[in-house]
């Protein structure tokens, strides 16, 4: 006869070695990043590149990490080679299920901020993207993912929980939003906080330039190689190859005409 106790008899040594593996891992990180994580300049870079594959899930060639940075969860993140992690910037994976990746070729500068913040959060950056300081990423419970050749620029904001898919070779200016959420706000009698959100993703799709301070909203996809001007607030879809302006974004032009 399978009881709840035997059950929980069979699985026990298994839990008790993941759960003593995953405090040794937690160890082993405070010990490496406070040995190596703070010295300055051409001798820490060294010293990490020597030590931290040790933590990663893979850490590929040529990788420069730069001083005073903070990494949790590094079992689960993944990072390719020839890329560059500048000073103080956070990338956190420490969830079940989460997972930051960044391919080749890749730049992160100062004060970056990647979170996975709930169960099966992913951060996924393609190769040849540059994401400029000041950009906070998270990820929660949704996927994130910033395609090939693409550019962030400075204090950037990508949220989710619903995914957002950045397409390639795209340009994204300093200070836009791009909100996978929405406060629901139907029933004037509720208060809004308690009426729940939705999370239907943010599609910005090949070649697109967003201007500084534009602002996408859930459920939005902007078409490939689109424009949006400074300032603008995305609120429905835009066509491929457009020109938007304003609040709300309305197309002025088209580029393939």
């Amino acid at each position: 006869m399978v009881t709840i106790q035997s059950v929980s008899a069979q699985f026990a040594p298994k839990i008790h070695r993941q759960t003593r593996s995953n405090r040794w891992s937690r160890v082993q990180q405070e010990l490496i990043t406070g040995l190596a994580g703070w010295l300055p300049k051409k001798p820490g870079i060294l010293l990490r590149r020597l030590l931290y594959p040790r933590l990663f899930a893979r850490m590929g060639k040529a990788v420069s990490v730069e001083w005073g940075s903070d990494y949790r969860g590094t079992q689960q993140i993944e990072i390719g080679n020839n890329v560059f992690l500048g000073r103080t910037i956070c990338l956190d994976a420490d969830v079940r299920g989460g997972q930051i990746q960044i391919n080749d070729d890749t730049y992160i500068l100062d004060n970056v901020r990647m979170f996975c913040h709930l169960e099966y959060g992913k951060i996924i950056v393609r190769e040849n993207v540059g994401i400029d300081r000041g950009v906070d990423i998270k990820a929660h419970g949704g996927r994130v993912e910033i395609g090939s050749g693409s550019y962030i620029g400075p204090y950037v904001c990508l949220a989710g929980p619903g995914h957002i898919k950045v397409g390639e070779n795209c340009m994204i200016a300093a200070h836009s939003g791009i909100y996978a959420n929405n406060h629901i706000f139907v029933d004037p009698m509720t208060p809004i906080k308690d009426q729940g959100t939705t999370n239907e993703g943010i599609v910005i799709e090949d070649d697109c330039w967003l201007g500084t301070g534009v602002k996408v909203l859930d459920g939005v996809t902007i078409g490939r190689g689109s424009v949006i001007g400074a300032g603008a607030v995305v609120t429905k879809d835009i066509p491929p190859y457009s020109v938007a302006v304003g609040i709300p974004a309305m197309v002025i032009s088209q580029r393939n005409k």
